[in-house]
């Protein structure tokens, strides 16, 4: 939502009720222009505070949006190191897996064969 529009119809509103509730309420002329001038100064006073609060909103985002350019940088690079050093430090343990992967698959195979001996065996001795 752009700030302009939004503070237009926010004093479109504003004056728009003021009026409203003025011509609304019957008061003699001096009442009415009383009335009138000390709306006027409030109304006045109110558009400057959201003005002023306005501003401070985009000076906060101003400010936000710089520290996020200076720090996603730094933190995708932080985030890079960790990944290589996690990536450095794993290996050693990777290799160690993988041969007792490979171990653990010899033995099976070794396993496999020597039940398959062992059923040969003893298909051979059933026959005879």
């Amino acid at each position: 939502m752009k700030a302009k529009p939004f503070l237009i119809g926010l004093t479109a509103g504003i004056v728009g009720g003021t009026i409203a509730v003025l011509f609304s309420t019957p008061q003699s002329g001096q009442q009415l222009r009383s009335t009138l001038k000390s709306n006027t100064d409030s109304t006045k006073e109110k558009l400057h505070d959201v003005k002023l609060q306005v501003n401070n909103v985009k000076q906060s985002v101003s400010t936000l949006t710089n520290e996020a350019k200076n720090n996603i940088p730094q933190i995708i690079n932080d985030l890079k190191q960790s990944i290589n050093t996690f990536s450095t430090e794993i290996e050693p343990t990777k290799n160690n897996l993988q041969q007792e992967i490979e171990a653990l698959q010899n033995s099976i195979s070794v396993i496999e064969k020597n039940i398959a001996q062992y059923t040969d065996k003893k298909n051979n001795t059933q026959e005879n």
